[in-house]
C-alpha cells in the first residue's frame, strides 16, 4: 500500500469521526435550508482547472465570458422570435450563428443542440438530404 493512501485513509477516518461527533453533538441541527434538497450547478462545460477560478469570480459577482456569451444567445433566440420585420430578423440571425460559433470556440466542448432544437432540426434536415 503507498504512503499516500495510508495518509489519506487516516484523513478520511479523522474527518469521518469529528462530522459523527458533530452530529452526535447537534451541531448540524436547525441549519439554514434544512431538508432541503441540495443545488448543484452544472459546471461539466468550464474546464477542471478553472473551477475553482469561476466559483470565486461568481461569488463576486462577476461572471465568466462564455455564461455571459450564453445569455446573450439566449436572450438573441428571444428576440429573435418578436422580430416581424424580415431584413431585421435576418440580421439577428447571422448575429446569433455568429454568438453560438463564437462560444463553441471558448468551449472544450460544442454546444449541446438540444439547447437550440431549431437548429438541431435544420441540420438533421441538411444532413438527410
Amino acid at each position: 500500500m503507498e504512503l499516500r493512501s495510508v495518509v489519506v485513509d487516516i484523513f478520511t477516518k479523522i474527518a469521518e469521526r469529528r462530522i459523527r461527533e458533530a452530529m452526535e453533538d447537534g451541531a448540524f441541527d436547525n441549519l439554514k435550508g434544512e431538508g432541503l434538497p441540495l443545488i448543484f450547478e452544472d459546471e461539466t462545460w468550464i474546464p477542471e482547472d478553472l473551477r475553482l477560478a469561476y466559483r470565486v469570480l461568481k461569488n463576486a459577482g462577476c461572471i465568466p465570458p462564455e455564461l455571459e456569451l450564453r445569455k446573450e444567445i439566449i436572450n438573441l433566440r428571444e428576440l429573435i422570435n418578436t422580430i416581424d420585420d424580415d431584413k431585421e430578423r435576418l440580421k439577428r440571425i447571422r448575429e446569433l450563428n455568429y454568438k453560438i460559433l463564437k462560444l463553441n470556440t471558448l468551449r472544450e466542448k460544442p454546444l449541446a443542440l438540444e439547447a437550440f432544437p431549431e437548429y438541431e432540426e435544420k441540420i438533421i434536415e441538411k444532413w438527410t438530404r
